[in-house]
């Protein structure tokens, strides 16, 4: 019998079994006895951490229905129709609406007996009026549901100008927490790419340029009722926002999968969309043409929304409001430069954890500790980002040094993603991290 200490790692063979502290540990399982949990890393290695699985409650929430596969587009007419009636609001990147997707989806719907209405005023990184022009025109047009189609952005969008068409008021009267009365409209959210999961949380951002502020409106009334994902229509996705948008869906998985509102449920899809984001990024940014790259890549942005849905992001998200606020640097690629620095900033806080995702990112593990795998994890994360060409600091991006100070004052009152954060982090922690990055 072997007793193990916290925090560390012992090697054991595949599919023999290990005895420890009373008890068997195989490869692939995890075991529970009074405050510790056993986890294997992988074939070889299995980690002990503090766990009692009775000190808190948590929940899993998403959106109504998911649809998910190639081709799946075409259910979006059926979708429609058994949501909503007559006039209808097509919120749609601008980019799309220009194309042969508006003009088949428009015939689908017309076939349908609906009315579709487009909505194409959509910015990057949106600002508060788009939504409230949208939600102007829902509410004119009498409309019954409200699709959206496109990134990121177009979703958030979306989401707002459902909600808006049947609660009074502004965006701005709902940034925060559980501030929206009422449902909004039902929603079908359609992504074109494969970064934000935006088609599966609760939360839209928006950015007040006037102000130089970025907030999110954050409501179980902005779950989609059904989130449609069609990895064909990702295909045309270029490489350079392939690789942002899928740096994005990986900062969620890890930043969930480390939060410290983390829960059993949240960590299975995080796991699984760590796996998928490792073995197909790189192959979708080579070649965007292949088609079970873009599956896998997808599905990994479906699983991350997911798990960030439910177990919150962290210090990397409150760092990256101020680039897109104050200097316009859009949501992914900010979440992409970001994360590798944050990362070491936390591994410290929950090192079995990094180990795992450094198993998850590789199918392999050559560590010898918990330690030495969070380090490599942390490195294969460096190395990714310098393989689909992201920018390596700051400096590169060509923030200002001058505004770290302004910076780290307004990440650290990006309250919800500081307190998830698995190590503490202050404001003069963040100016430290800011600065590191140049």
């Amino acid at each position: 019998m072997k007793n193990l200490c916290p925090n560390t790692v012992i090697p054991t063979k595949a599919g023999i079994q290990v005895e420890t502290t009373g008890f068997q540990i195989k490869s692939g399982m995890t075991r529970l006895k009074s405050d510790y949990r056993y986890t294997t890393i992988g074939p070889y290695f299995c980690t002990k951490e503090r766990f009692n699985p009775m000190q808190k409650t948590f929940s899993f929430q998403g959106a109504g229905e998911i649809h998910f596969g190639r081709g799946a587009i075409d259910q979006l007419p059926d979708l429609s129709a058994r949501h909503g009636s007559g006039p209808i609001l097509l919120v749609m990147d601008p980019f799309l609406s220009r194309g042969f997707l508006k003009i088949q989806l428009f015939s689908d719907l017309k076939k349908k007996g609906l009315t579709p209405i487009l909505f194409d005023q959509i910015e990057p990184e949106p600002s508060p009026a788009s939504a409230e022009a949208g939600a102007r025109l829902a509410r004119r047009k009498t409309c019954s549901l409200v699709i959206g189609i496109g990134g990121g952005s177009t979703l958030d969008t979306a989401k707002a100008v459902a909600m808006l068409a049947l609660n009074s008021g502004k965006v701005s009267d709902y940034v925060g927490l559980d501030l929206v009365p009422h449902p909004g409209l039902p929603t079908i959210l359609v992504p074109t790419s494969a970064g934000t999961g935006s088609e599966v949380t609760f939360t839209a951002v928006f950015t007040n340029r006037a102000a130089k502020t970025k907030g999110g409106i954050n409501s179980r009334f902005l779950y989609p009722t059904v989130a449609l994902l069609d990895p064909e229509l990702t295909l045309s996705l270029p490489p350079q926002i392939t690789a942002q948008t899928g740096m994005d869906a990986l900062t969620h998985a890890m930043e969930a999968y480390t939060s410290n509102k983390a829960n059993p449920l949240s960590d299975m899809a995080a796991e699984k969309a760590i796996t998928l984001i490792g073995r197909y990024l790189k192959k979708a940014v080579k070649n965007g043409k292949d088609l079970k790259a873009r599956e896998g890549m997808l599905l990994g942005s479906l699983l991350a929304g997911m798990a960030l849905a439910n177990a919150g992001v962290g210090a990397v998200h409150a760092m990256a409001y101020p680039l897109g606020a104050l200097f316009n640097i859009t949501h992914g690629l900010a979440n992409a430069v970001l994360l590798p620095y944050v990362l070491e900033f936390n591994r410290v806080a929950c090192p079995e954890r990094f180990a795992r995702m450094e198993f998850l990112l590789s199918g392999s593990v050559a560590a010898i500790s918990a330690e030495a795998g969070a380090k490599k994890c942390i490195q294969k994360i460096t190395n990714l980002s310098r393989a689909i060409g992201i920018p390596k600091n700051l400096k590169e991006l060509r923030i200002p040094e001058k505004a770290i100070r302004t910076m780290a004052e307004a990440a650290i009152k990006v309250a919800r993603p500081i307190e998830n954060n698995p190590r503490p982090i202050t404001v003069e922690d963040i100016v430290r991290l800011y600065h590191k990055m140049y």
